[in-house]
């Protein structure tokens, strides 16, 4: 049997909780503290990609033998990566230019396993933005939820009230794609999860 240690190449307690919700809880959180910054010409989807792939590599060389999952989240606009949101004129520019129109959110997955190959996937989800007044937008600043999330939302909070819809995986835009990320697990012999508990009544 492989080593059935799980490592969280990620401090998001966003995916923390999303692996919990799927009855999975890493055994070590290590982020990979890596430069996060685009390549010149990079496209939103293969930074994504990229960038879960280097977080796993790094994070792997710390625990041989583990399972080393990682993750990235890339919201753009066209060929436009957003920023994460770490000030509040950031995010307000995120929100004007997310309002009224439909976006991009790729989520890259990436996999070390213990023999020390590297799988991986890409997801795609468009979301949908009603068109904001001043009002909305100042007063979704004022909540502070923005801080530190790509593009200046978080879709599980109070900015749901502006999502129109969405095409694609729901939790790929919270921070991680569920059912991606358990089959990359399951097709690569992790079988660690907790039972599921008897449905109710």
């Amino acid at each position: 049997m492989p080593d059935q240690r799980l490592v969280l190449a990620s401090a998001s307690p966003r995916r923390i909780d999303l692996l919990a919700q799927i009855a999975l809880s890493p055994d070590v959180v290590d982020p990979a503290g890596i430069d996060e910054t685009a390549l010149p010409g990079e496209l939103p989807a293969r930074h994504a990609l990229r960038l879960a792939e280097a977080k796993a590599q790094i994070v792997a060389q710390r625990h041989p033998g583990a399972y080393v999952l990682a993750a990235d989240t890339v919201v753009a606009c066209g060929r436009r990566i957003l920023p994460k949101a770490l000030d509040r004129d950031t995010a307000r520019r995120a929100l004007l230019l997310l309002s009224g129109r439909r976006h991009r959110v790729h989520g890259g997955i990436a996999l070390a396993l213990p023999e020390g190959r590297i799988v991986s996937r890409r997801v795609e989800t468009a979301v949908v933005f009603k068109r904001l007044d001043s009002i909305e937008i100042e007063d979704y600043l004022a909540s502070g939820e923005w801080q530190d999330k790509a593009g200046g939302y978080a879709i599980q909070g109070l900015a749901a009230r502006f999502i129109r819809g969405i095409i694609g995986s729901y939790s790929n835009v919270v921070g991680l794609p569920l059912f991606e990320t358990a089959a990359l697990l399951a097709g690569h012999g992790f079988t660690r999860a907790r039972r599921l508990p008897p449905a109710s009544r």
